[in-house]
């Protein structure tokens, strides 16, 4: 059993939240979160990989985090989902390769819970390196008439510490996509923004979306898959 197992006399769907940077602050933030909008019964376990990025803000840091992600997965499978504390789909489609049970990420279960809002969106992320991933993810999710995305320009640590540079940065961003996007929706496009939705859509008067908060409700909503089922489905050598 892998030591990142939840206590088994624990009732309830147990959950597995992964920041894929090393950053013990977005860490303890996504914690922090994730306490808040779990339902009761839900056994959450939040973790970040002990070596990797410290900030996933480029294509060669995706290219390391994803197998370092999978690799925890892989050794953490007894959880009846798996969220992805990341703006961003890499690793997902392998991991649905290895375990049976829901994982979304934080960036699909956004993107599907803007368009259920059915007013134009945009997308708020930290830096002007992740805008075109953003994009093509949108295009992915069927949501390119929809969603545009904005960079606020900052880092992720920055954006984590609520600095207040990082601070004018995202506000000027959020009144920018209000104003010349015409959006009434924001998504908050990385974990280091995770947590804020409500004090942001009290402050700017437009709905918010928290893709953490998102995710954890899809992979609630998903019915149980049984440990038995998934080991009977690997030795009949089925695509789980």
């Amino acid at each position: 059993m892998s030591d990142l197992a939840p206590k088994r006399d624990m009732i309830g769907k147990r959950l597995l939240v992964i920041n894929p940077n090393t950053n013990a602050a977005v860490t303890n933030r996504v914690r922090e979160a994730v306490q808040a909008v779990v339902s009761p019964g839900t056994v959450p376990v939040v973790v970040n990989p002990t070596h990797g990025p410290f900030a996933i803000e480029t294509s060669a840091d995706r290219a390391i985090a994803a197998p370092i992600v999978l690799d925890l997965i892989r050794s953490s499978s007894e959880y009846d989902g798996y969220v992805l504390a990341c703006f961003d789909d890499f690793a997902v489609a392998e991991a649905r390769q290895v375990v049976s049970v829901p994982i979304f990420s934080m960036a699909e279960a956004g993107i599907m819970r803007a368009l259920s809002h059915g007013v134009r969106f945009t997308i708020v992320t930290t830096v002007a390196d992740a805008v075109l991933g953003i994009e093509s993810m949108l295009q992915r999710y069927g949501a390119a008439g929809w969603g545009s995305v904005r960079a606020a320009g900052i880092g992720v640590a920055e954006a984590s510490a609520q600095t207040s540079w990082a601070e004018m940065r995202l506000g000027q961003t959020i009144q920018d996509a209000v104003s010349r996007d015409g959006a009434r929706c924001i998504v908050l496009g990385s974990g280091a923004f995770t947590g804020r939705a409500a004090a942001l859509e009290a402050r700017f008067g437009v709905s918010f979306v928290d893709g953490l908060s998102a995710a954890i409700t899809l992979v609630e909503g998903c019915p149980p898959v049984g440990r038995g089922e998934h080991v009977r489905a690997r030795a009949a050598g089925t695509p789980v």
